[in-house]
């Protein structure tokens, strides 16, 4: 396995690689999320690369940048196991050199749920997406549908500007219990880690209603956001249902919609995301 931390190092490996290239961008602390993503890429292209880079764009000021878990040691290790051909880990000077100033804006899509509680966010997302792309320039890239909200920003913008990349969105892996795995996961006590069930329990009710003929969006949030706030260390920072292509909520579901929630329980902000339909 390759490993660099440098642009012009990345352009020599590339160049080494055969094509079809797969490729998952990360933030590192890596889960059976994250090798999930790798397993797929390994089985479609002969050639997996992977960058591991916390990028502080995405990031408000009040946010846990600073704190965001990090094991490079350790993810180097899975990722060799794995059976990955190429690792990027630049420093934040390498992605965003001095005087760099181009962002990406994907419009109104953005400022939806997660654009809305954390504005900025996907302005980041979108500019270190288009910058990996181009550097690693991939044939196919690796998503999870834990971020649904994310997914739905990074095909637009592959389309949009025009990148020649198939954007792969794989099945949120969960724990036994239901809960997503997130990196995050690891700020949760044992008992806090109890609790955070609700967020896949709360989903799992409304999928049942959805099957059960319900179609109204508002009730469908409403079973949602009663159910998390049954939960006393739960703290529901939103709940959505709405077109899964535009994010816009809906009143009645009459096509696909992801149905959507952040919960903030002790330290973690915890997002989960069902597609219906």
């Amino acid at each position: 396995m390759i490993v660099v931390s440098t642009v012009d190092e990345l352009r020599r490996a590339r160049h080494t690689l055969a094509s079809p290239l797969g490729f998952i961008p990360t933030m590192g602390f890596l889960h059976a999320g994250h090798l999930g993503l790798v397993r797929v890429a390994r089985e479609q292209n002969p050639s997996v690369a992977v960058s591991i880079f916390v990028n502080p764009t995405q990031f408000g000021p009040n946010e846990d940048f600073a704190s965001y878990p990090r094991d490079l040691d350790r993810d180097l290790h899975l990722l060799a196991e794995a059976g990955v051909d190429l690792v990027f880990t630049p420093s934040v000077e390498e992605i965003y050199p001095p005087g760099f100033s181009t962002f990406v804006d994907v419009g109104p899509i953005a400022e939806r749920l997660e654009g809305k509680s954390r504005p900025g966010h996907f302005r980041g997302v979108a500019t270190v997406v288009a910058r990996l792309f181009n550097l690693f320039q991939p044939q196919r890239a690796y998503f999870g549908q834990k971020d649904g909200q994310q997914c739905v920003v990074v095909k637009k913008l592959t389309t949009e500007l025009g990148f020649p990349i198939d954007i792969v969105v794989v099945p949120t892996v969960r724990e036994p219990d239901g809960l997503a795995l997130s990196s995050r996961n690891v700020y949760l006590t044992p008992v806090e880690r109890v609790a955070a069930r609700v967020l896949s329990a709360s989903l799992r009710s409304a999928r049942v209603a959805f099957q059960k003929g319900e179609r109204s969006g508002e009730e469908l949030r409403r079973l949602i956001q009663s159910q998390i706030e049954r939960e006393p260390l739960a703290k529901l920072d939103y709940v959505s249902v709405a077109d899964a292509m535009t994010l816009e909520e809906v009143d009645r579901i009459e096509g696909p919609v992801m149905v959507s929630l952040a919960v903030r329980i002790g330290r973690a902000r915890l997002i989960d995301n069902e597609i219906l339909g």
